[in-house]
């Protein structure tokens, strides 16, 4: 249950536009929260420490089909259903957008870039806090940029390339299923004891997901910006996932900063890989970070009208 490039296009577009209203959030949240609430419900009652390993393992197992299987599902009926109406099509549109981030990435880094650009580190320290997990309060205007540019970097994959993949190749199932496996993983997928066993299906499943989207959002973000391939290819694999390193190096290639190295995790200092030469980057970096993104997501959406253009050429000539 694919949908055509147009779609995607259009879907794209309107969520460009709009993003998710907030006045729709206040009345019903978001359909990620309800799978989060599933995710940590499934979570508390079944990641008993009392259980053996495998048991957990298997149990985390059980948990993902659930997840997956019921969002893929109500994709499914929805789309299903649309498809029956006159305006069938409007109705996968918008409802597309819910998986999508472009506007909400955008506005949640501008809201880092700005203060950054007037000097109020205190509210840029806030407004970083907001998308990313390491400790904030201590970062300067140069770790705040670094840390703003490499929540976007990766979120251009996990927020818009991957969901917009799944969209096309598998509908709203594989939309929302993408986005339950992708909620998982950011949920429990995790290295620490408590999630380690019960966690590990929602990791493995998210790193497949994403294998063919991350290179993708890698090579948008080099197109865009005009350059970072070597430094893509390099460094890549650097990253202990094995898709977060494309986009987060391709932005550092891209901007010609290094990014990664220390950060500091619930006051535990962490040594991570690096990314790109030279210096750091600087509040003039995450404004072309910035530009770069949105000049990605551009080409994402002309990536989609050529497919589209394709098939209708295809379909003429049969």
């Amino acid at each position: 249950m694919w949908v055509e490039p147009w779609l995607l296009a259009a879907a794209l577009a309107v969520e460009a536009c709009v993003g998710y209203p907030q006045a729709l959030y206040a009345r019903i949240s978001h359909p990620v929260v309800w799978m989060g609430r599933l995710i940590e419900t499934l979570e508390r009652r079944w990641n008993d420490p009392a259980r053996s390993d495998v048991a957990r393992r298997m149990l985390g197992i059980a948990a993902m089909i659930i997840v997956a299987g019921s969002a893929g599902a109500l994709g499914y009926v929805i789309q299903a259903s649309a498809q029956q109406l006159p305006f069938g099509a409007v109705v996968v549109v918008l409802v597309a957008t819910a998986g999508l981030a472009q506007r909400s990435l955008y506005v949640h880094v501008r809201d880092v870039l700005q203060p950054l650009a007037r000097n109020d580190l205190p509210a840029a320290r806030v407004a970083v806090a907001k998308i990313v997990g390491r400790d904030t309060a201590d970062l300067t205007p140069a770790a705040v940029a670094a840390a703003a540019i490499e929540s976007l970097a990766e979120s251009f994959n996990d927020g818009i390339v991957a969901p917009a993949f799944w969209l096309a190749v598998g509908g709203l199932p594989g939309l929302f299923a993408y986005k339950a496996l992708n909620t998982a993983d950011s949920l429990i997928g995790h290295r620490e004891p408590r999630w380690r066993m019960f966690g590990w299906a929602a990791a493995r499943a998210d790193d497949a997901v994403n294998l063919i989207p991350a290179r993708l959002a890698g090579v948008l973000i080099v197109v865009a910006g005009r350059g970072g391939l070597r430094i893509m290819l390099r460094d890549a694999s650097r990253h202990a996932s094995p898709n977060a390193g494309w986009p987060e190096a391709a932005m550092a290639g891209a901007l010609r900063v290094r990014l990664g190295g220390a950060a500091t995790y619930d006051g535990v200092p962490h040594e991570r890989p690096t990314f790109g030469d030279g210096r750091g980057p600087d509040t003039g970096d995450l404004g072309r970070a910035l530009h770069i993104y949105l000049t990605s997501c551009v080409l994402l959406s002309a990536l989609a009208l050529v497919a589209a253009a394709c098939l209708r050429g295809l379909s003429g000539a049969t």
